[in-house]
């Protein structure tokens, strides 16, 4: 019987992937990954028993804290718009999920991520809940490891199964928040780790229009409180040097050209222009047709069709069709 490690958090995603690759003729051996409370330790751990399958609690704080946590402290304050899942899933997620393959002897891992993989390639899962965005940085060699036994499912049909399972977790509810800001409150936690940047001017056409609370409390596309002239204004882009807020018209947030810094391919790098899709962020509804092309160390895109407000920070990812073709960070 093949072993295979799945990230297992005890919540019906994986969960019901535990279940599936069960009947898959696979040896499972979960990896809870331990950066919350007691009481999801030990939910994880009841679950993974009444499933049947061995659970290995490894305690990730310090890991996550140096390659997730002071980056995305750091990126914010530094007036960009990361997404800490983007950079979790190669270097904690899967990187730990590795490493405990390779202890027991398996080649493969799993997790319940809601997308596909096929030949060392990584595609879109269905529609209303495809997460293939969240995996543009995975390594390629983690990748080439990677099954997504939710791929092929949409997360009704996933908690249809759980309940056919009969498993406990069935009607458990989603986690929607980031791991380790569990209340949401991702100012108050900026502010336990460092001094908050001061509060700063709002800017329109190079005039000062305002004052805002400080630039971490802001994200480009974002609306701003109030009217100017009768009309809504919009953060357009955030200036960590002299602490302003620039603001702009609906209308002039969307741009055609963007550049992205450190990009991971997952095809072998191409040597001229490509033709693609791309996505800026976790929505379903923007996924232009865009033309990518390597110039030095960014990318530089030019989508056919205008993108609403790319922000500094953000992942652009390229699709060639349903394929993900690798993401970098828009600069």
């Amino acid at each position: 019987m093949k072993k295979i490690a799945l990230g297992f958090s005890g919540g019906v995603d994986s969960s019901v992937c535990a279940e599936l690759l069960k009947r898959q003729g696979y040896e499972v051996f979960g990896l809870y990954m331990d950066n919350s409370t007691d009481e999801a330790r030990l939910d994880a751990v009841k679950t993974a028993e009444f499933i049947g399958i061995p659970l290995r609690v490894l305690n990730v704080r310090e890991r996550l804290e140096r390659c997730v946590c002071a980056p995305f402290a750091q990126s914010y304050l530094s007036g960009e718009t990361p997404n800490p899942c983007v950079i979790c899933n190669p270097s904690v997620k899967f990187r730990s999920l590795c490493e405990y393959a390779d202890e027991i002897g398996a080649e493969h891992i799993a997790t319940g991520h809601y997308a596909r993989t096929k030949d060392g390639m990584l595609f879109k899962g269905r529609p209303s809940n495809d997460q293939s965005y969240m995996l543009c940085r995975i390594k390629r060699e983690q990748l080439g490891r990677l099954i997504l036994p939710l791929g092929e499912y949409e997360k009704v049909e996933v908690r249809a199964l759980a309940h056919e399972f009969n498993l406990p977790v069935a009607d458990k509810p989603d986690s929607m928040e980031i791991c380790f800001i569990p209340d949401k409150d991702y100012i108050g936690w900026l502010g336990k780790r460092t001094e908050l940047p001061p509060p700063g001017d709002f800017t329109f056409n190079g005039e000062v229009v305002g004052r805002h609370k400080g630039i971490h409390c802001y994200t480009v596309g974002q609306r701003c409180p109030g009217l100017y002239n009768g009309r809504k204004l919009y953060i357009s882009e955030i200036d960590p040097e002299t602490d302003t807020v620039k603001l702009a018209l609906w209308e002039d947030l969307f741009k055609t050209e963007l550049c992205a810094r450190s990009f991971n391919w997952l095809c072998d790098e191409p040597t001229g222009v490509v033709s693609a899709t791309v996505r800026v962020r976790h929505t379903k509804w923007e996924n232009p047709p865009c033309e990518a092309e390597v110039t030095g160390d960014l990318v530089a895109i030019h989508t056919k069709e205008p993108l609403r407000a790319p922000a500094r920070g953000q992942s652009a990812v390229l699709y060639d069709g349903e394929r993900v073709l690798g993401g970098g960070f828009v600069v």
